[in-house]
């Protein structure tokens, strides 16, 4: 599949964000925390969901198809 830049770009933003949703994990995990209320944990976890969320609109947009809605086929209207 032909990919544009822009779609390249967000291919790799979307994988960079789910690396770091992982690494979140993880830091979530290994945190010692001090009371079950630890704002700590709960931006860790909270950082998560936003990567997750970032990443699946990213990948979503990368792995697009837009060959039939970036180029024109002869004989249509460019103002439609």
């Amino acid at each position: 599949m032909n990919r544009t830049f822009g779609q390249s770009i967000a291919y790799l933003f979307a994988l960079l964000s789910f690396v770091a949703a992982a690494v979140c994990v993880v830091a979530a995990w290994l945190y010692q925390a001090e009371s079950a209320t630890d704002a700590i944990r709960g931006s860790l976890l909270a950082s998560v969901v936003f990567f997750l969320g970032t990443g699946t609109v990213l990948y979503v947009i990368g792995t697009a198809r837009l060959k039939g809605l970036l180029t024109l086929h002869p004989g249509t209207d460019a103002r439609r």
